[in-house]
């Protein structure tokens, strides 16, 4: 079952068991999936849905931020909500380690030398580590082993 169908089952159950904060976020995922579609007339595969879950997580984390800086602590619980519910469809996250080897590996078959190349590194990790790890988390790695 790819991710687009499990996340239709998901909307149909949370339908059925009347979970209105759950069914709202799916509806969320839903439409920005559709929207997706619409303006590049494609059909979304795994990666691009991957893809627009962690757009969303990334708005949620801003949006927590925001909230609690403004003293709205009701409206970042809500976005901490439908944060919990969206992570559910992302794939399992690579550990630290895991990302600093990987950005190791990458940098050594570049052979990238200094901070001149994060550019050129940056972009394939991207393309192998999408999904997969925080790009955050990836930057702080490049950076490190492009440092060091």
């Amino acid at each position: 079952m790819s991710l687009k169908d499990q996340i239709t089952e998901d909307m149909k159950t949370a339908m059925r068991a009347k979970d209105s904060e759950r069914l709202g976020t799916i509806r969320l995922l839903q439409a920005a999936m559709k929207q997706k579609e619409v303006d590049e007339r494609i059909v979304l595969d795994d990666a691009a849905v991957v893809a627009i879950v962690d757009k969303l997580i990334k708005q949620r984390k801003d949006s927590i931020t925001a909230f609690e800086g403004a003293g709205r602590q009701d409206l970042a619980d809500k976005e901490k909500s439908e944060m919990a519910v969206l992570q559910a469809y992302l794939p399992a996250r690579m550990s630290a380690d895991e990302v600093a080897t990987a950005v190791q590996a990458i940098v050594a078959e570049l052979g990238a030398a200094g901070p001149g190349d994060m550019g050129k590194v940056m972009g394939v990790v991207k393309t192998r580590l999408a999904g997969k790890a925080d790009m955050g988390q990836v930057s702080a790695a490049v950076k490190a082993a492009l440092a060091g």
